[in-house]
């Protein structure tokens, strides 16, 4: 059974009825206007999905901002689940092949296409998630701040 099929450029996948997306390895001279984002390709975090790019991590284009943010979300839900694990490759810096990365983001991407709104909720729920986090990260900031202001008060008196 085909769930991805490479389209005449090499690096383009098509997701069966779902739009085309584009993946390749992120160099500085790489500049799309197209929307994308990146994905972390070594280490325990691979497949990690990122807002600004680094230097070991792949590109991810897509034809448009809505269907980024699918393609998003569904990389994030992969690298918390932690489905990039069982194909990471390398004993001293693990990484995760391009071809690999794309393939297992074409068979979640049917999976999501069959569920669609089941989805949806569960990207509600993640972003909802997020913002919590990084609030209670703030507050934890604050408060460690605050521990050093008294400390700091208390010896310089």
């Amino acid at each position: 059974m085909e769930i991805c099929r490479r389209s005449e450029a090499s690096k383009t996948f098509i997701a069966r009825a779902m739009q085309k997306f584009i993946v390749k390895s992120f160099t500085s001279d790489n500049y799309s206007t197209k929307p994308h984002f990146f994905a972390l390709n070594k280490g325990m975090n691979s497949g990690k999905p990122l807002l600004s790019p680094c230097p070991n991590c792949f590109k991810i284009e897509a034809e448009n901002e809505e269907f980024k943010e699918l393609l998003y979300w569904v990389t994030f839900a992969l690298w918390k689940s932690k489905a990039f694990y069982p194909y990471l490759m390398g004993s001293v810096i693990p990484f995760i092949r391009l071809g690999v990365y794309k393939q297992i983001v074409c068979e979640k991407l049917e999976i999501v296409k069959a569920n669609s709104a089941e989805f949806t909720n569960t990207i509600e729920k993640l972003r909802f998630i997020e913002i919590k986090e990084k609030q209670l990260n703030e507050n934890l900031k604050l408060i460690q701040d605050l521990k050093v202001a008294y400390v700091y008060s208390y010896f310089n008196k």
